[in-house]
């Protein structure tokens, strides 16, 4: 009983640290000018590590990875045993929620007031209308503190956040609408109708080309064929006048 009650906090609790872990591979791959897909690849190609779980975003949400690693952790202080590889992770992980906001103050030069932000995702992951510990509700929280609005879309969950948030943000009645007047976009949930926009709609209907993803949706070359300032986790900020990106070698 147990230890099959230890095993399944283990098992998530295991999960949530290697995508922890990969998102500050990620931050790191930013500061030195690394880039974590060529990163991810080869870690991911030894069968050791294996590829699941590898992908860097803006952290993990949901109802089992929060909830089955806080009770480990809990486990562990009520034993008076020090788990700090856990107590990391949800740091880590409650930190890298907001990483998007702090990337739009740098860019913004630390005002954000009366900007407006279209963001795409609101559920904690693609297929799912959960809206538990999603990443975008902090977002959201953040950007309101400074004095940003913000309209979102999501496939599924809107009414979740309606009924959460009530009219403290807007509601598209889909993705191209949310960009309507934003200075610019943020991505929090990888949804597949995401993966693949109509960019020229895009480009009509965003007033500034400028694009903040936390789930790294983009191809880099294609950012820069369509001029975008594009800001993904642990890759190269493009800049609008960058023609070519190389990657480094996937070894």
């Amino acid at each position: 009983e147990r230890s099959s009650e230890l095993t399944k906090y283990a098992a998530n609790s295991f999960l949530a640290t290697k995508i922890t872990f990969m998102n500050e591979v990620a931050n790191l791959c930013e500061i030195v000018g690394a880039d974590v897909d060529a990163v991810r690849k080869g870690i991911g190609s030894d069968d050791r590590i294996g590829k699941r779980f590898l992908f860097p975003g803006i952290g993990y949400g949901g109802s089992c990875f929060p909830k089955d690693v806080q009770a480990l952790a809990k486990a562990a202080d009520e034993n008076s045993y020090d788990f700090q590889i856990l107590k990391a992770v949800m740091e880590v992980n409650e930190r890298q929620k907001t990483i998007l906001v702090d990337k739009l103050l740098k860019y913004y030069k630390g005002d954000l007031k009366g900007k407006h932000f279209a963001l795409w995702g609101l559920a904690f992951k693609p297929e799912t209308d959960d809206i538990r510990e999603a990443p975008a509700l902090y977002i959201i929280d953040e950007l309101i503190k400074n004095g940003a609005t913000v309209t979102a879309f999501d496939p599924e969950g809107m009414e979740n956040v309606k009924a959460q948030l009530g009219d403290k943000v807007g509601y598209a009645s889909n993705q191209y609408d949310a960009l309507k007047n934003a200075d610019a976009l943020l991505i929090a949930t990888e949804w597949s109708v995401f993966r693949n926009p109509d960019f020229d709609k895009m480009e009509e209907t965003l007033s500034n080309k400028v694009i903040f993803d936390g789930r790294n949706l983009y191809d880099l070359q294609k950012m820069i064929d369509l001029g975008y300032y594009y800001n993904s986790v642990g890759r190269k900020t493009l800049e609008r006048n960058v023609l070519s990106y190389n990657s480094a070698p996937i070894v």
